[in-house]
Parts: C-alpha cells; sequence; structure tokens
C-alpha cells in the first residue's frame, strides 16, 4: 500500500503540521541519526534526496551511517533536483545517488555549495529560488529560470542564518514555508515568482521562517527503511 508521507524535521512548526496533517498527508517526524551531532541532525534533506518537484517524484533514501558532522561528509545527499536537473557538487554525491540518478535520465550540473538543497527552493523543472550568487550563476548559464534572493532572514539555530531551500518544499500544488514568509525583504518577488509558475503560497505568520532542511513528500514508496534510526 502507498502511502502520503512527510519527512519533516522535530524543529518545524506545530501549525505547519497540523495543516500537512488536514491535507491528508502522514506526517514523519526526524529527529536524527545518533552519529550526526550537528545542529542540522534534524533536517530530511541530510538523509534523503527527492527527484523533482512534483508529489509523484521519487525519493533516495540514503544511508544515515555513512554520514559523519565534519562538512563535506554530511551533504552526501543533499542535492536538489527539479525533475529535469540534479544540482549538487558532485565531488561530494554519495555514489550510489548518481547511479540512481543516471538511471533516471537526469542532467547532471555541478556547482561549489555542497549543501545544494537547502541553498535551493525548486519550484518545477526549469525553476528555482536561491540566495548562492555562484549557484545561481551556473543556474542560468544552463537556461534555468532563476529568482536570486537577499542573503539572510531566515533563521537557524547554531548558524549565522539559514537557507530558502530548507525552509519549505512543493507539496501538491503550493509551495509551503516554515514560518513567516511575509516578513523576508525579498517576499513579494518570492511570492510572484511561485505564483506566476501557476503554483500557490502558503506560509505561517505565526513563527519565525526558519531553515528545517525541507518539507519532502513520498507517495512512491511505504516507508523509509531507515525511519526507526532517524525517529
Amino acid at each position: 500500500m502507498v502511502m502520503k508521507n512527510i519527512y519533516l524535521s522535530k524543529n518545524a512548526g506545530q501549525k505547519l503540521a497540523v495543516y500537512l496533517e488536514h491535507k491528508g498527508w502522514n506526517i514523519n517526524i526526524i529527529s536524527g541519526c545518533s552519529s550526526l551531532d550537528t545542529d542540522i541532525v534534524s533536517h530530511p534533506d541530510i538523509y534523503m534526496c527527492k527527484l523533482g518537484p512534483d508529489d509523484e517524484a521519487p525519493v533516495f533514501f540514503g544511508d544515515p551511517y555513512t554520514l559523519s558532522p565534519e562538512y563535506p561528509r554530511d551533504v552526501k545527499y543533499n542535492a536538489a533536483c527539479t525533475g529535469k536537473y540534479f544540482i549538487h557538487n558532485l565531488k561530494f554525491t554519495d555514489e550510489k545517488l548518481l547511479e540512481y540518478v543516471r538511471s533516471k535520465g537526469l542532467e547532471l550540473i555541478n556547482i561549489k555549495q555542497g549543501y545544494s538543497k537547502c541553498s535551493i527552493a525548486v519550484i518545477d523543472e526549469d525553476s528555482v529560488i536561491t540566495s548562492d550568487e555562484g549557484a545561481a550563476k551556473v543556474l542560468l548559464s544552463k537556461g534555468l529560470d532563476v529568482l536570486l534572493i537577499q542573503k539572510g532572514h531566515i533563521k537557524l539555530p547554531g548558524y549565522k542564518y539559514g537557507f530558502i531551500g530548507g525552509t519549505c518544499g512543493r507539496i501538491e500544488d503550493e509551495l509551503i514555508f516554515n514560518g513567516d514568509l511575509s516578513a523576508h525583504p525579498d517576499h513579494d518577488a518570492i511570492c510572484d515568482f511561485i505564483t506566476g509558475k501557476g503554483l500557490k503560497v502558503k506560509y505561517f505568520k505565526d513563527f519565525e521562517l526558519e531553515d528545517i532542511g525541507s518539507v519532502i513528500c513520498d507517495i512512491q514508496s511505504c516507508q523509509n527503511p531507515y525511519m526507526d534510526t532517524l525517529r
């Protein structure tokens, strides 16, 4: 039986989790692997990689025991995937993930940023949002539609600031953000970019916009094989 699963950090806002539950999704809370003792230990995008923004895109579940806190050994699965492009620092990508991606026919794009999924919000096959100027330059050269926003203005405990990709996820026809997107100085541009792609925007004014390692959905797998390790 296929279930509608959402993978969500234990640090996600309660209203976000409730909203997703009301939409019929089963919420899987990530606490993190005990061997990965960092401030991002509960971030889903450290442990898994979704191969596209739509609900039916498959999710690759990485082995958490291959990770360690030292960069770049914590970014092996932290790639941004549009369903057409696989975007990562390819020197650091897990070999099994690369093999899987190649089998799906995605085009590989190399960028310097190892935390690619954290840094990039995927909107559709050809559209992304990021504050990483280097990544934006590369993606623009490949023909993607890129909205470059200001750095900062996103909470991430233990760090100076967080990143736009880690605050959100595309669920059905909405980009859903963990917190108050309206407080971001590029709020209007972000919303216009998303709605211009035919999608809706949902956020919650009750709490600060925070990087929680993405909101990842999966309807192809019955269960993450490592879920018990990550609870």
